[in-house]
């Protein structure tokens, strides 16, 4: 399976840039993916005139796409747009591959006016059953993070809810998790999954000597590789792992292992009933 990843695209920016939105649509339309992920920060202050000039530029993707709202998105109310234009803040779905069905759930981390975010306990229940089924690939989709990123500074706003985050997904077999948020792109191997950070594509906003930048992911039976790319330039390996797993979607037998404590009766999904 191959996946175009976006983040944090920001439009209408001071320091936005059409022509690398342009050129990132038109690379990954020729490249044909089996899905593109959106992973939030769509906008730089969530105004309606920003979404509606984000999504007349994105609906130039021709493949599937998956977006989820970033923090930026979250801005003055912002939600509601991201709401009207581009569909439910969080929602699951089946995606047909050449190597099978794919699961994907997406979920908002922001929280209104804050850099930080939070999945929240509420939706565990959620996930844990949307990713129960038999498939061939679990994709979680958030914004932010949920292990610090290197390169990027004091971080101060990865989820609230990291630790209990990662023991959901790696409870639900979660294959990848695709995010955004720190405009750094990065891989951290994790517990039998793999946490995949795209760049900012298409603004100047970068930290360091990086450059403006989106992700290829290719999944294969048993290997993850990641390439960075940059929209018109250079492209750059930036990680390449094997799979812990067996076939693709293998619930993996340390799932049993239980590291933490979760609540009475054992289960997250206890909280929602």
């Amino acid at each position: 399976m191959r996946i175009a990843q976006l983040s944090d695209i920001h439009v209408l920016d001071p320091r936005f840039e059409e022509r690398l939105l342009h050129a990132a649509i038109e690379e990954i339309n020729a490249e044909r993916p089996d899905l593109v992920v959106v992973a939030g920060d769509l906008t730089a202050n969530g105004y309606r005139e920003e979404f509606e000039y984000a999504r007349e530029r994105l609906d130039g993707i021709e493949a599937r796409v998956i977006y989820v709202p970033g923090n930026h998105d979250a801005r003055s109310v912002g939600y509601l747009h991201f709401e009207d234009l581009f569909g439910d803040r969080s929602h699951a779905a089946i995606i047909e591959t050449p190597d099978g069905p794919v699961q994907v759930v997406g979920v908002d981390s922001s929280k209104p006016d804050l850099d930080d975010g939070e999945i929240g306990r509420e939706l565990y229940g959620w996930i844990l059953d949307s990713f129960s089924g038999s498939v061939a690939l679990r994709i979680f989709v958030m914004h932010h993070h949920l292990v610090a990123i290197p390169g990027t500074g004091r971080d101060r706003n990865q989820v609230w809810d990291a630790g209990d985050a990662l023991e959901v997904l790696r409870s639900a077999g979660v294959d990848i998790v695709l995010g955004g948020h720190r405009h750094v792109p990065h891989v951290w191997p994790v517990a039998g999954l793999f946490l995949v950070h795209s760049g900012t594509a298409s603004t100047r906003r970068v930290r360091g000597y990086a450059h403006p930048s989106y992700n290829f992911v290719t999944v294969t039976s048993d290997l993850l590789e990641v390439e960075m790319r940059e929209p018109g330039g250079r492209r750059d390996l930036l990680a390449r792992y094997p799979r812990p797993s067996g076939p693709m979607g293998e619930y993996r037998a340390i799932e049993a292992t239980r590291i933490v404590r979760r609540q009475r009766g054992g289960s997250f999904r206890s909280e929602t009933g």
